[in-house]
């Protein structure tokens, strides 16, 4: 067999880049089980992890995005003590090391986590102690991850603004970039202009969430008017693009985001159980990739989809043929698109990931 082949093992133990995981779609069932109980909280359909597991999961025909967010009131109102906030961030980092994750950004609200009296700047803080933790016990396990953390603002309340301060203050400390998350419509980028200007303004880094429940004007509004570096999902740019007798004519909104070579921050799985698509194999990402956007594959919510970075891979691989050539050249352009230093992304993609690949390639 050759490992250009994406077979479980060879997808796992090739290295990976992250760039779209919610900390709160990424909690262990068992951890969400033991901090309810320890919270007092019984509002979880069940206590038992295995059928915890299986009831976040949504995918049941009809799913939509409302559905798929119906999840994070369990997850979130366990996380709202600092010890709590540290555990998830402790087992995301770990986690994501054990399926073969070398670098990834985490993005969470802080403004969800104070029902216990935590500030804003405690809840940021207990995140990041957490992620550097995850990061040591991984490091003794053998495996070498780099987390770093994105802060969104829920983009159906009033603290972008606030929450856009507190990145920048944090930036220096491993919060990379901004974001805006939530229910798309009805609530437009362009309600949030102040706190994307004050992130311009600070010379820092915008992701924001476009182009998943909503169309292209989302995703218009975000790059225009936002002047988004990457799309949070950003899969609806397909609707910009016509295919017929094997060719692809894109639209103005679609070249302009292929030309300016914006990042797609695309979920896959999420997607399908959002209702953005209607299953994998519907899925444009193959067309967005064939087409050389500049895609990259991520995992959205972990826990909500039952997955892995891994097995998105694997999923995609098995729809569309991809081969460990495609793993690779999607990893390149996650690890291109990170908010991280020029000089430690080059040496993230020459020290680690092609190294990595070309090693897999030697055991032909």
């Amino acid at each position: 067999m050759s490992v250009t082949t994406l077979t479980p093992d060879v997808v796992v133990r090739a290295p990976k880049v992250l760039l779209h995981e919610h900390l709160d779609g990424g909690v262990r069932p068992d951890t969400v089980a033991q901090l309810a109980r320890d919270a007092h909280y019984s509002g979880l359909p069940t206590f038992d992890p295995a059928d915890l597991a299986r009831w976040f999961v949504a995918d049941a025909p009809g799913s939509d995005l409302v559905r798929y967010l119906e999840g994070f009131a369990h997850t979130t109102a366990v996380m709202q003590t600092r010890e709590s906030l540290v555990r998830v961030a402790t087992e995301s980092a770990l986690d994501l090391a054990d399926d073969g994750v070398v670098y990834a950004e985490v993005r969470f609200a802080p403004e969800q986590h104070r029902a216990g009296g935590l500030t804003l700047e405690e809840v940021v803080r207990a995140v990041l102690d957490g992620f550097a933790r995850g990061t040591e016990l991984a490091r003794e396990r053998g495996r070498t991850i780099v987390v770093r953390t994105i802060l969104s603002a829920m983009r159906q309340a009033a603290l972008s603004e606030t929450i856009a301060e507190l990145a920048v203050a944090f930036r220096d400390e491993g919060v990379c970039a901004f974001d805006i998350a939530g229910p798309e419509d009805g609530f437009p980028p362009t309600a949030h202009l102040r706190a994307f200007h004050l992130i311009q303004r600070e010379n820092f880094h915008l992701t924001i969430h476009a182009g998943e429940a909503f169309g292209l004007a989302s995703i218009w509004q975000a790059v225009q008017f936002g002047n988004a570096e990457r799309l949070g999902h950003g899969v609806r740019i397909a609707d910009d693009i016509t295919t017929a007798g094997g060719g692809a004519q894109l639209g103005a909104l679609a070249n302009y985001v292929r030309d300016r070579r914006i990042p797609l921050e695309v979920c896959p799985t999420s997607n399908v159980h959002t209702g953005a698509v209607a299953s994998i194999a519907d899925h444009p990402i193959d067309l967005l990739k064939r087409l050389r956007f500049r895609v990259t594959v991520n995992t959205d919510n972990r826990l909500m989809s039952g997955i892995s970075l891994s097995s998105e891979f694997l999923a995609c691989a098995r729809a569309f043929n991809w081969t460990l050539d495609d793993m690779q050249w999607l990893t390149l352009n996650a690890a291109k698109s990170a908010f991280f230093p020029f000089t430690k992304r080059l040496d993230l993609i020459n020290s680690v990931i092609k190294p990595g690949y070309a090693a897999l390639r030697d055991e032909q």
